[in-house]
């Protein structure tokens, strides 16, 4: 069998990665290639055998001291060769001494414990056709009125690094709509909603409590013109689950959320919303 080459994918290749991933029903976002390839430009691999990709991964270095793992895919024909740990293994070393963190699926946890993974929490994926939205508050804006820094902060609060660069794009990038409750100076909630392969997604959703999450929601909610909108929920947090129960989401996917050490301590009962399972 021909060796196995692995190297960096560029940003414009990052599309490769989102297209599996797509194949595999984890239903990517339109512009997840162009907000993904910002925080970490060299944490995108690619396995190559005669030219042909046969494996990816990422692992994304946020700081120097936390990345996260994701897209970790070896193509079906190339399964049970070695492939995977090979390319795993150049993802591992590119995050050098950080903590890593992963949203897996859970039949995979067992593996992911034998690299050194914890078990933190499940996430669970809620979706659907949400009940028809309700007019929000007066007092929610959109999001890019807010000060970066206002939201960094808070984001801060709920992440285990500062993403500053992800943010930005995240919340500028085109299709990508963003809503904020700031009160006495204070933000209370906020999160955007994108458009998928599948419907759309919310996330990031963080807010104090679940009527500031709720409140959000509904003004996101119109963007999805009425079709599937999804929630990625922290299994650990009740207020989220009973948000997206209200809004007639169902479960549809879970993933065992694990870091390979201490991170700082995280207000996840804050967290209505995941960002992206391949991103954090």
């Amino acid at each position: 069998m021909s060796d196995l080459l692995i190297r960096n994918l560029r940003a414009e290749e990052i599309s490769l990665a989102i297209d599996w991933a797509a194949a595999e029903g984890w239903n990517p976002g339109h512009c997840d290639a162009a907000c993904f390839a910002v925080p970490d430009p060299q944490g995108f691999f690619v396995g190559e055998i005669d030219g042909e990709p046969v494996a990816t991964v990422s692992c994304v270095n946020y700081d120097d001291r936390f990345a996260f793992l994701g897209f970790y895919i070896v193509r079906e024909d190339f399964r049970g060769s070695g492939h995977g740990l090979r390319i795993w293994n150049a993802a591992i070393a590119h995050a050098g001494a950080r903590v890593i963190g992963l949203d897996g699926v859970v039949a995979q946890q067992d593996n992911y414990r034998k690299s050194g993974f914890q078990l933190a929490y499940a996430n669970i994926r809620y979706g659907g056709i949400a009940a028809a939205p309700v007019k929000p508050p007066a007092d929610v804006v959109t999001l890019d009125t807010i000060p970066l820094a206002l939201v960094e902060a808070d984001d801060a609060t709920v992440f285990p690094a500062r993403r500053s660069t992800f943010l930005r794009a995240w919340i500028n990038t085109s299709g990508h709509v963003g809503r904020a409750l700031l009160r006495d100076g204070k933000l209370k909630a906020w999160g955007v909603i994108r458009p998928c392969r599948t419907g759309c997604k919310i996330g990031p959703l963080v807010a104090d409590d679940g009527a500031a999450a709720e409140a959000i929601v509904q003004a996101l909610l119109p963007r999805a013109g009425g079709g599937e909108v999804f929630l990625d929920v922290p299994a650990v947090n009740p207020e989220a689950i009973a948000l997206a129960a209200t809004l007639g989401l169902k479960p549809v996917f879970e993933t065992a959320r694990m870091y390979t050490g201490p991170i700082a301590p995280l207000r996840i009962d804050r967290v209505f919303g995941v960002t992206s399972f391949e991103l954090g």
